[in-house]
């Protein structure tokens, strides 16, 4: 006991010296209801980083970087979770016949019976067969247990997403989940091991990775308009006020909703990926380079248990998430990436998404554009205009003709008829149509296990981080190894990449 009293002393000092608010007793205990979900075991070196630990690979196990799977004719998909994502999941794949793929929606599931069968009126009034339909808390192990499924397509709360993925990769299904697929490090571990040991694919559904404006951004970078790029930012700035009641409750007692719940019973950027997962993309994260070190800071909850109050009608003593959360991380080669979370102050939506080289510069909001050196507008097709310099951007025409000498491949295939078939203005058909493309051709996913793990993360790290002074805390290799075999990120068209 004398040891441990002195060790909390020393950490007591840590915290006072870093500048960062000591944490409550609240933030560092899970024993009271509070972060739940966050039991990674963690040391800290005589560097002062926070390292958890990495599990090793199982016996007989190997990696799935470019896993490759046979080839499907038919994609067979279950849907598990059918309120606020899953219809228009189910709209976008009964437009797949549209762009020349094969798919069959084979069964359709919800907590909620009315909510599957509302959805499978979609296909009797297309005169297709009906699906099958799974109800109830463990509606999905039936779904997942027949023979006749390849991809399970999982849009439920964030607490059912493991469960659901685990036992569908089990059964022999390809996962697809929606964001953030994992809600803790042991999360990421268990999906990682269990697509290894399985040889599926477990791929996040990050739609942001496909809008049009992240797309061509994409591309220029892997074809060097911004020189080498060195840092990244990104964000889920969204007020939810209109949203927050719409949030599936479980039963009547229940008062918040499941999403407002877990922001109040956990701290640290719980949502993450849409603004990480694009800047990892065009970063060659674990292709070439990999997140180290993080260090993560909050704000106090204001509005949050302002909500919680409103909702219950009593006070609200604690909320873990903080208004505002801010995150950096730091790669193996020296880069830097920012993420922000914001999902309670009345502002506009914002993603961010800007991407910093050494020779131009990209920014989606508030403004968009891109800068670049001079260099640039002797580029065939690219207006010169006299004294181009990045102090700026570019003005109109010459973005327009940087935009359409870049556009990504991807969209000039489908981006018209995305823009039609819709889900966020077309990125998220665009997501789909690729996961299966790659599914009936046989090729890497453009988005892995590995992928997931590292854009899903950041909450529990994050929250080591806050809960620890804002101590940094290392980014763990998810890949065990494997981070530097790839070079460069791909998207594979046929047996080809695009780059």
């Amino acid at each position: 006991m004398k040891k441990l009293n002195y060790l909390l002393a020393a950490a007591c000092v840590v915290f006072t010296l870093t500048g960062c608010p000591e944490p409550t007793p609240e933030s560092t205990k899970s024993d009271d209801g509070m972060n739940w979900q966050f039991k990674a075991k963690w040391t800290r070196g005589k560097d002062g980083v926070i390292r958890t630990t990495v599990p090793a690979r199982p016996a007989g196990q190997k990696h799935v970087l470019e896993l490759k799977t046979p080839k499907l004719d038919v994609v067979r998909v279950g849907f598990v979770g059918l309120g606020m994502r899953g219809p228009g999941a189910v709209d976008r794949f009964l437009a797949m016949k549209d762009v020349g793929l094969n798919v069959e929606i084979v069964a359709l599931c919800d907590y909620v019976k009315e909510r599957a069968e509302g959805q499978n009126n979609k296909l009797i009034n297309k005169g297709l067969k009906p699906a099958a339909i799974y109800s109830g808390e463990d509606g999905y192990k039936a779904l997942c247990e027949r023979d006749d499924i390849d991809l399970v397509y999982i849009a439920t709360d964030w607490n059912h997403h493991v469960p659901v993925a685990l036992y569908a990769m089990e059964k022999g299904k390809h996962a697809a989940i929606e964001v953030p697929s994992a809600m803790s490090v042991q999360d990421c571990w268990d999906l990682i091991n269990m697509s290894e040991r399985t040889r599926k694919h477990c791929i996040q559904l990050e739609n942001c990775c496909y809008d049009f404006f992240e797309l061509n951004t994409l591309n220029m970078a892997k074809k060097g308009v911004f020189g080498e790029v060195i840092r990244g930012e990104g964000a889920y700035i969204h007020d939810l006020s209109d949203f927050w009641n719409y949030y599936w409750k479980k039963d009547a007692n229940d008062k918040l909703g499941w999403r407002l719940e877990y922001n109040r019973t956990h701290r640290g950027d719980v949502y993450a990926t849409h603004g990480l997962g694009p800047v990892c993309q065009v970063m060659d994260i674990h292709r070439g380079d990999r997140l180290t070190t993080l260090v993560a800071m909050d704000t106090d909850s204001f509005i949050g248990k302002q909500l919680v109050e409103k909702a219950t009608g009593e006070k609200c003593t604690h909320f873990e998430n903080g208004d505002h959360t801010t995150t950096l991380m730091r790669t193996a080669k020296g880069k830097v990436i920012e993420i922000q979370h914001n999902v309670m102050t009345p502002q506009p939506y914002n993603r961010k998404y800007q991407v910093t080289g050494t020779s131009g510069f990209a920014n989606k909001y508030p403004v968009q554009g891109y800068a670049v050196q001079g260099k640039t507008s002797t580029i065939e097709g690219i207006p010169n205009h006299e004294n181009l310099n990045a102090h700026g951007f570019l003005p109109a025409d010459a973005q327009q003709a940087l935009v359409q000498k870049y556009t990504h491949p991807l969209i000039l295939e489908i981006g018209e008829k995305a823009k039609k078939v819709g889900g966020h203005g077309g990125m998220d058909f665009m997501m789909d149509y690729r996961m299966v493309y790659c599914l009936q051709n046989g090729l890497p996913m453009d988005m892995d296990v590995y992928d997931l793990a590292e854009w899903s993360c950041l909450a529990e790290l994050g929250y080591i981080s806050m809960s620890n002074g804002c101590a940094p805390v290392e980014v763990p290799d998810f890949t065990r190894g494997h981070w530097n075999d790839i070079q460069g990120y791909k998207m594979y068209k046929t047996e080809d990449t695009w780059y």
